[in-house]
C-alpha cells in the first residue's frame, strides 16, 4: 500500500483497522459461499508499526467436499484484496478527518 501521509496511529485506530479489513473479508466470503459450506474460515490481520503501519491480511478458507469445483485461492485472493481495500478506505478517511 502506498504512503497516504497519515498521522501516526493510536491503539485504537489500530484495532479499528484490523477489524475493518477482517470483516471486509468475512463478507467477500460469504457473499460468494454459503456459510453451510465452509468447513474453516480463518482471517486474520496483522500490523506492524504505527507510522509507516504495515498490514498483513491471511485468509484461510476450506469448503465442503460438495464445492469440490470452486476455486478456493481466487476466493481467498479476492477476500485478501478486498480487506486491503477496506484498510485504505478506513485509512484515506482517518487521514481526511486529522486534517480538519
Amino acid at each position: 500500500m502506498e504512503d497516504i501521509g497519515l498521522p501516526e496511529l493510536t491503539s485504537e485506530q489500530i484495532e479499528e483497522l484490523c477489524s475493518v479489513a477482517e470483516e471486509a473479508a468475512r463478507k467477500h466470503v460469504l457473499s460468494k459461499v454459503s456459510p453451510k459450506r465452509i468447513e474453516t474460515l480463518n482471517i486474520s490481520v496483522e500490523t506492524e508499526g504505527t507510522k509507516p503501519v504495515t498490514i498483513t491480511v491471511d485468509v484461510e478458507v476450506s469448503l465442503s467436499p460438495l464445492m469440490k469445483n470452486f476455486n478456493v485461492e481466487k476466493l481467498a485472493d479476492e477476500a485478501v484484496k478486498e480487506a486491503f481495500s477496506s484498510a485504505e478506505k478506513y485509512l484515506r478517511e482517518l487521514k481526511c478527518q486529522s486534517e480538519k
